[in-house]
């Protein structure tokens, strides 16, 4: 589509109140902005981000996402304000769609409806139920737009009106390249607003098109509590979408899933658990409370209560409560409880005993452990890497495995127990 767009990023965010810049806050995994590039990508092939506060920090970030986006930086010290934002954009299309950075619910279909408009000048707007903080807009008995008045330059009268401003706009390329140079900022704040461009166009009887949309999707971060508001929405959006597939979910509401966490077949998904990054369950049920990280689960279940760190992969296995799986790689193994297994490689028909743990590190270097195929592994065994234990292989309970075991073999290495007869009455003096 012959549509180009600028997302205005150069916002302080001070009312977020933090040090991180305000399009860097994450929702569902990802930062803000990262999702209206995503959803702009889609859209068009020529995207450009106008930084300002923070700039190298919020770039590097994307950079590691995107490739092929525009970066600019305002001129904020000449040109400070949303007008001021734009002054240096030059669209590759006829047409130029400017979003917010700090909407992140926005996707490509609610771009699109701006496409569907044939006007010089289009913009968004919503009926709101708290109007405070957004720009208000002015329409004439016609319902054509005539301005719009920032709340900080809007009078009593004005600020009663609900009809406000969503942020967004298509305008004809050569319609800026004309009138940005038109912005004043002779306003309370001394900035040049986008808003005044409506005013031009009406000035100039260019008509003013606006298009509803809605609220919750259109709106922009400005604080900790939208971001959590937006949290809410986007997880709704996501589970809905799983659910929609197939996927089953106990009690929804208490899980949390991740922007890009996919899910798939006949999956369970129980009650407070968390997928996190670019986590993978097909066919697998994920039991009460328990974390997969950035892991591939198929055809097993894990939990309640178990954890599945970075880079794991499991195939036909059985995760109990209270065991951790860390960068390992396990097909057809039953892990019932109390385990940590990291940094190793289970084959099929093995079983880890309760208690097992995998020493993996020596304080400078991780060191691999491999398990084969029908390994029975006895409770509270540890296994201290390098180490291979082939086939067939028989660990006794509370063993410490220090070397290679060989297929077929029974490894033990415990004391003989030793009982002295009436320690108790000795230690403590009695009988």
């Amino acid at each position: 589509m012959n549509i180009s767009i600028a997302i205005m990023a150069a916002g302080f965010g001070t009312r977020m109140k933090s040090k991180t810049p305000k399009v860097l806050h994450k929702i569902s995994g990802f930062e803000i902005l990262y999702y209206i590039i995503k959803e702009a990508q889609k859209v068009s092939d020529d995207i450009t981000v106008i930084l300002y506060h923070e700039a190298n920090q919020i770039q590097q970030k994307m950079d590691e996402y995107f490739t092929n986006i525009n970066y600019i930086i305002q001129n904020h010290d000449q040109f400070p304000g949303t007008g001021g934002a734009i002054m240096d954009v030059h669209p590759k299309y006829e047409k130029l769609l400017v979003l917010n950075g700090d909407m992140p619910l926005l996707e490509a279909k609610d771009m699109l409806l701006f496409a569907q408009e044939e006007a010089p000048v289009i913009m968004s707007s919503f009926c709101a139920k708290d109007a405070s903080g957004y720009g208000r807009v002015i329409k004439d008995n016609t319902n054509l737009v005539e301005k719009i008045v920032e709340e900080k330059d809007a009078n009593e009268q004005e600020k009663k009106i609900k009809d406000v401003n969503a942020g967004v706009y298509l305008f004809d390329s050569d319609f800026l390249q004309t009138n940005l140079p038109k912005l004043t900022n002779d306003n309370q704040q001394n900035e040049y607003y986008i808003t005044d461009l409506i005013k031009i166009a009406n000035d100039q009887l260019i008509p003013v098109k606006a298009i509803d949309v809605d609220e919750e999707t259109f709106m922009g971060v400005n604080s900790k509590y939208h971001l959590a508001l937006a949290e809410t929405c986007m997880q709704a959006r996501i589970k809905k979408r799983f659910m929609e597939a197939g996927v089953i979910m106990r009690l929804p509401e208490t899980i949390y899933i991740e922007a890009e966490v996919q899910i798939s077949g006949e999956s369970v998904i129980e009650n407070g658990v968390s997928l996190l990054g670019h986590s993978n369950i097909i066919d697998s049920i994920v039991k009460t409370n328990s974390v997969v990280e950035d892991s591939t689960l198929e055809d097993s279940d894990i939990g309640p209560m178990a954890r599945i760190r970075p880079g794991s992969y499991l195939f036909k296995t059985h995760i109990g409560n209270f065991v951790e799986v860390k960068k390992s790689t396990l097909k057809g193994v039953k892990a019932g409880h109390l385990s940590y297994l990291g940094d190793s490689s289970i084959d099929e028909g093995t079983n880890i005993g309760c208690g097992t743990i995998t020493c993996n590190y020596d304080g400078k270097s991780k060191f691999k452990t491999i398990i084969g195929k029908n390994v029975f592994i006895g409770s509270d065994t540890q296994l201290v890497a390098p180490v291979t234990i082939e086939d067939d292989v028989m660990i006794a309970a509370g063993t410490t495995v220090t070397k290679n075991v060989k297929q077929g073999s029974l490894a033990i290495n415990r004391h003989p127990l030793k009982i002295i007869d009436n320690f108790f009455y000795k230690f403590f003096g009695k009988k």
